[in-house]
């Protein structure tokens, strides 16, 4: 393998997480809801998927955990902001907080593990193609899951009905009310969904990327996962480039340290999330508003009584 092939597969590997979180925020955002505990529900679903892979001695029954673990957080907040109509922002730091240090906890035990790695799905022919074999046709079930996902998400928000009754509830909540949608149910079902594939980038962390549990292993990606979306406009196949973008950039800023330029190396280590700070400041600057929010985002629903 030469050394750009093993870049490239790395910045897929580094990719994938940003990809999956941002998806599902994507979709809880275009229904309305905020929600800014993306870190914490990455961080219960890292620690709880390589607890139960290690106890079960199963990467999919860790992965099923993770995705479980990262619902759970993700009715909790669900809760408080649906049920209660409580400030987003508030809650979603909180959930945040929560998340970190319940996953620190549940995680301690499992300090020092190792797991194996996960198998690839390999292509006979096509994997063994110079570069594009094992970047295309040789990658895990995670990388080929969030392709699909990107797809699936894509195809569900602009060509299926109950994909326009989430878009529509997610503009206007009220009118969407009026109309007889069940706007709280939809809202909770994509709340749920996001949590879900919080969790999911979470495992793939823990199981796939690190294959071992510490705590701080998030790092700052459910909020380079948060800004992704507003990059993404709220669109699926842009959230897919996007995430390659942040990939990339978290990736070289590696490989700009081994090669010893001469900059310290926390500086380098901020690169990823200046460049986030910077693609929001350019697109603020541009359109001067958030291209594509949702007209209701952020915004408690309380049905008339």
């Amino acid at each position: 393998m030469t050394t750009f092939e093993a870049i490239l597969l790395t910045i897929v590997t580094a990719s994938t997480p940003f990809l999956i979180a941002a998806l599902g925020e994507l979709v809880a955002e275009r229904s309305g809801v905020l929600n800014l505990g993306l870190e914490g529900m990455m961080a219960m679903g890292a620690a709880c998927s390589f607890a139960a892979a290690v106890t079960f001695d199963s990467s999919l029954i860790g992965a099923g955990a993770g995705a479980l673990a990262g619902a759970l957080m993700a009715a909790l907040f669900a809760l408080v902001v649906l049920g209660f109509a409580a400030n987003q922002v508030g809650s979603g730091l909180a959930l945040t907080i929560l998340g970190l240090g319940l996953s620190g906890l549940i995680g301690a035990p499992f300090v020092g593990a190792k797991r194996d790695p996960i198998g690839h799905i390999t292509i006979p022919g096509l994997s063994e193609l110079p570069v594009v074999g094992r970047l295309f046709f040789a990658q895990d079930l995670f990388v080929y899951g969030s392709l699909v996902l990107t797809l699936a998400v894509a195809f569900f928000l602009h060509r299926t009905r109950a994909g326009l009754m989430l878009r529509s509830i997610g503009e206007n909540h009220t009118s969407a009310h009026a109309l007889g949608l069940p706007v709280l149910r939809v809202r909770l079902l994509a709340v749920l969904f996001g949590g879900a594939c919080a969790g999911l980038a979470g495992a793939y962390l823990s199981l796939v990327y690190t294959r071992f549990w510490s705590p701080g292993m998030i790092a700052g990606r459910g909020w380079i996962a948060l800004a992704l979306v507003v990059f993404a406009a709220w669109r699926p196949g842009w959230a897919l480039v996007g995430a390659y973008i942040f990939g990339a950039a978290s990736v070289l800023q590696l490989h700009a340290q081994a090669a010893q330029f001469g900059l310290p190396s926390q500086v380098l280590s901020a690169v990823p999330y200046a460049a986030t700070i910077l693609v929001l400041l350019l697109l603020s600057l541009r359109h001067g508003r958030a291209i594509g929010a949702p007209g209701s985002l952020g915004s408690p629903f309380v049905p008339e009584r």
